[in-house]
């Protein structure tokens, strides 16, 4: 693809990202993402970087990382440009790690459907604020009122919020996790300070993500406490290893949020692939819960009704199954377009 095709191509992008994901939750970042999107300097200047590194949530975090001003975009840009090699510099080092514990409010209904032990293995680990669903407190607000969800040891010091659209759909319990493990390219250290400083630097900016920051904090301190093995690595290569290594008395939960986007279409398959043949691979039953956002694997699309509002939404699947949509950070959890 030239030049001119690449930047379209990343035009394209970014007004998808302003318009469908930050509207209505990160003005300011839908009007950075609509800025780029018609500034053909910024463009060329991404066409220029590796593809990965070309992505909004690097961008905008680097920005933020290296001190910009938190203004709108047409008066963001002549610094952007000033700095431009500075924020380079920082997303050539970094990358996009949202690591955000209230997506467990949405893993707990299945998991919750899962009988005994359960053994979790996360891919897109990050610093493994997830892998502890069994140990944050969650308030559901259900059609009929609230209804709380606590540890087994109690109410924890990290409280999630989350929205259903069923009772049925509000666990009565939660699950008993023997063994976690995570995989990433660049595991975080929860017990780093600046670490989690990236972290919370990559939550969006605005009033509804406020909250999100002094989770995140109190998460990691839980996370810290306790820390999982987050193995280094690509998820491609380290899956079936690391899955064969859980106990076999435990049903094993492979599960990811928002990893398998940032995969190239070929690898995507490769990933779905291993995960249809890993429970006979490594002989135990494996369940694959997946929240990623539609236009990722065709056959699950095709199971998404024409018409179903999915911004701001991943479709969570079960085995390669639609069974809900999900908050892409975890405030919603609606299963009403699945129900039979």
């Amino acid at each position: 693809m030239g030049t001119d095709g690449a930047a379209a191509a990343i035009a394209a992008f970014y007004d998808d990202f302003g318009r469908r994901w930050a509207r209505g939750t990160s003005p300011l970042y839908e009007d950075w993402a609509l800025g780029i999107a018609a500034d053909p300097e910024a463009l060329n200047r991404l066409a220029g970087l590796p593809k990965a590194k070309q992505q909004p949530n690097l961008l905008f975090a680097s920005i933020r990382w290296q001190g910009a001003p938190l203004v709108p975009y047409a008066e963001l840009r002549p610094w952007l440009l000033e700095h431009w090699d500075d924020v380079v510099a920082t997303g050539g080092t970094r990358s996009v790690q949202t690591n955000e514990a209230n997506r467990c409010a949405t893993w707990l209904p299945p998991l919750s459907r899962i009988d005994g032990p359960v053994a979790l293995l996360e891919v897109g680990a990050a610093a493994g604020l997830c892998l502890y669903p069994d140990r944050y407190s969650v308030e559901y607000d259900t059609p009929s009122g609230r209804r709380r969800v606590d540890p087994a040891a109690g109410p924890s010091a990290v409280e999630l919020t989350c929205r259903v659209d069923d009772e049925a759909s509000v666990p009565d319990r939660s699950p008993e996790v023997v063994w976690r493990r995570g995989i990433d390219l660049d595991p975080i250290d929860a017990s780093d300070p600046e670490a989690v400083d990236w972290l919370a630097n990559l939550v969006w900016p605005g009033p509804d993500h406020d909250a999100r920051v002094t989770r995140l904090r109190a998460a990691a301190a839980v996370t810290a406490s306790d820390p999982p093995e987050i193995v280094r690595g690509d998820l491609l290569e380290r899956v079936t290893e690391v899955a064969a290594g859980s106990p076999r008395d435990a049903t094993l939960v492979v599960f990811h949020s928002a990893v398998l986007l940032y995969l190239e279409d070929d690898k995507r398959r490769r990933f779905a692939d291993i995960m249809a043949g890993l429970g006979e691979t490594i002989g135990r039953r494996v369940v694959w819960l997946s929240n990623e956002t539609t236009g990722t694997l065709p056959e699950i699309d095709a199971a998404v009704l024409p018409g179903t509002a999915t911004d701001h939404r991943f479709v969570q699947t079960w085995d390669a199954v639609p069974i809900a949509l999900a908050g892409q950070h975890g405030a919603v959890y609606e299963t009403a377009p699945f129900r039979g």
